[in-house]
């Protein structure tokens, strides 16, 4: 008897949502906007006089795909050169990065390109990288052009979009994107992401229910 009233208790009553767990960190030189995104992703703010990041700040936002809730864990690195050194300690382990430029400024895509190589080379294989062109909104300014990022970003495979952290421009699609291209079968045990990533899972629901499908 019992046997069959917790068969009925689990009827429909539970959520088949599934809720995946991913390292996603934030590469680029310093000024480009990398805090202006995570907020804008985060929080949905934006601020003019955004503070430097000095070694890494770490903030969480879920997406959500059918049935699967992606949560990233994000950490924003810093892009000054001193804290270089600092950076594999952010991408190792990492499924996902986000490597972010200014389109006024081609040294940032320079730059850009020499992350790229840094964790195709150290990341993990099997690392979804995402290029964004940042500060679309100065447009008027634009000293990279749009199909000659697109061309790098095809040569060597990476997600590719032209964002703006102060409109919101693809701020969400590219995280969307990053979570459509993660495995959605890795992180199902909640032992493993916790050994393998470091992640506190004392609250799962804390960001998941509350961010996912709102108004970020």
């Amino acid at each position: 008897m019992s046997s069959r009233g917790s068969g009925g208790r689990s009827n429909g009553a539970l959520p088949q949502t599934k809720i995946c767990q991913f390292k996603l960190v934030l590469l680029g030189d310093m000024a480009v906007g990398k805090s202006s995104l995570v907020l804008r992703f985060v929080k949905g703010q934006f601020d003019e006089f955004q503070e430097t990041t000095i070694g890494a700040a770490f903030l969480a936002q879920s997406v959500c795909l059918d049935d699967t809730t992606v949560k990233f864990e994000i950490w924003d690195t810093a892009g000054q050169e001193r804290y270089h050194s600092l950076a594999p300690m952010y991408y190792r382990g990492a499924q996902a990065a986000i490597v972010v430029f200014d389109i006024t400024k081609p040294e940032t895509f320079e730059r850009a390109k020499a992350w790229v190589k840094e964790l195709q080379r150290q990341a993990s294989p099997n690392i979804v990288i995402a290029l964004a062109g940042n500060k679309a909104d100065l447009a008027e300014k634009r000293l990279v052009e749009y199909e000659e990022a697109q061309a790098y970003a095809e040569d060597t495979s990476l997600l590719f979009m032209e964002t703006s952290a102060k409109t919101a421009m693809n701020v969400n699609e590219i995280f969307l994107a990053i979570a459509k291209k993660m495995p959605k079968t890795d992180t199902q045990n909640p032992t493993h992401a916790a050994r393998h990533r470091g992640v506190n899972l004392q609250d799962p629901d804390a960001q998941s229910t509350r961010a996912c499908c709102g108004g970020n």
